[in-house]
């Protein structure tokens, strides 16, 4: 099979060059570079000492859940001027790899799939074509980086391979794993169930899954949202915390799971409910001080404000429309759930049934570039979740089985 000769150079072509961020900057100071980043949403970290290596990555969700933490609520002001290296602890440990451009496809699932590895970083030499838009030397790059980042990096330019990278390029070959991409998700194995996924109840406090929005954000999956009866609702998805600011912060600390869904769902959170969180936090008094003084005036709480359109925030799902959706919302009590509503959910999650193909689901999830496709019934009762992480170790095995033969 020629897939068994590919090494994972060829996945590096058209690969943008690495940021470095170094990791004896501050929280705050990587707020700043995630909003010059534009519509990136990780900053990769280095360790800035002479062995020039990447020690791992941080988003706008690991701040933000690092500011809900229970020793940062009183005054998370002076948490963002903790070092970044607060942030790789633990949930952190193994997920960046630096490899050789050699390193075959088959290796590169290994550690993705069995060590769970999900950023490669691979050395770009002379001879690799990468995206370099501004067409800068990596010298003149360098330099630039600095500047921004507080950091000039490596000597070397560097690229990332992440688990979509490596799932593009397979379906690239799709017609090459025949039978698999036909069979359904049941039949393949591929659905964890619910045991596996994170969940909280639509009423629960927003607070209590936080421990769920960190390991979801770890895993690269999603919080579901879920009814007394076990449909979902919503989710409470990292990829879409990563669009916003640290303001988000107090939102998480006082609202139900119900009604952080609404608060940040696109368009920016209803005006009641910003006005809700400052009377939340009003109410608990001195302890939240530094929660309000976060919020400020709450007018500001997407760092991605500037890759949306007028036309999406003037859209039916801009922010007079959220404003009806979460009033009916909250008059829905216990498990009278309508239709309309876990329709309207399940339309916005990225959802998929036992029964759908393989290809459908990577089809899905590569459109929507998000690393995991949820599984309902056909009532929208959660029945799992799929992962890409699942998927590669399902060409991993076929991959394997064909080179024994």
């Amino acid at each position: 099979m020629a897939l068994l000769s590919c090494d994972i150079s060829e996945l590096c072509l058209g690969k943008p060059l690495l940021k470095p961020f170094c990791v004896s900057s501050t929280i705050r100071d990587a707020l700043s570079a995630l909003n010059k980043t534009e519509c990136d949403t990780y900053l990769s970290v280095w360790n800035g000492s002479s062995s020039n290596k990447c020690v791992g990555k941080i988003s706008t969700v690991d701040i933000i859940c690092f500011l809900c933490r229970e020793d940062n609520l009183c005054d998370p002001l002076s948490a963002l001027e903790s070092p970044v290296s607060v942030l790789l602890r633990h949930a952190h440990e193994g997920i960046v790899r630096h490899v050789d451009p050699n390193t075959s496809l088959l290796e590169a699932l290994d550690l993705i799939t069995v060590e769970g590895v999900q950023n490669l970083v691979v050395p770009i030499d002379s001879h690799t074509k990468y995206n370099n838009s501004s067409g800068y030397s990596i010298s003149k790059k360098k330099k630039q980086l600095k500047s921004i980042y507080g950091c000039s990096g490596p000597l070397q330019g560097y690229c990332w391979l992440t688990q979509e990278d490596v799932l593009r390029f397979f379906f690239s070959y799709i017609s090459f794993l025949s039978p698999l991409p036909t069979l359904s998700l049941r039949s393949l194995g591929l659905i964890r169930t619910q045991e596996d996924v994170l969940t909280v109840g639509y009423h629960e406090p927003a607070s209590s899954a936080l421990d769920a929005i960190v390991l979801a954000h770890a895993q690269q999956t999603s919080v579901a949202v879920v009814s007394p009866d076990g449909k979902l609702i919503g989710e409470i998805s990292p990829s879409t915390l990563a669009t916003c600011n640290e303001t988000i912060a107090p939102a998480i600390a006082t609202l139900s799971a119900g009604d952080l869904l609404a608060y940040i769902d696109r368009g920016g959170p209803p005006r009641e409910l910003v006005q809700l969180v400052k009377a939340m936090l009003r109410e608990r008094g001195g302890d939240m001080d530094g929660m309000l003084e976060l919020l400020g005036d709450g007018d500001s709480w997407s760092s991605s404000s500037s890759c949306s359109s007028d036309d999406e925030l003037s859209s039916p799902k801009g922010p007079l429309l959220l404003q009806r959706e979460f009033s009916s919302k909250r008059r829905w009590g216990g498990s009278s759930y309508s239709v309309r509503m876990v329709q309207q959910a399940a339309e916005e999650a990225i959802v998929c049934h036992g029964k759908s193909s393989l290809v459908a689901v990577m089809v899905q999830a590569l459109a929507h570039r998000v690393n995991y496709v949820w599984v309902i019934e056909k009532d929208y009762t959660l029945a799992g979740i799929v992962t890409f992480s699942d998927i590669l170790n399902v060409f991993r095995e076929h991959l394997l089985a064909s080179h024994s033969q």
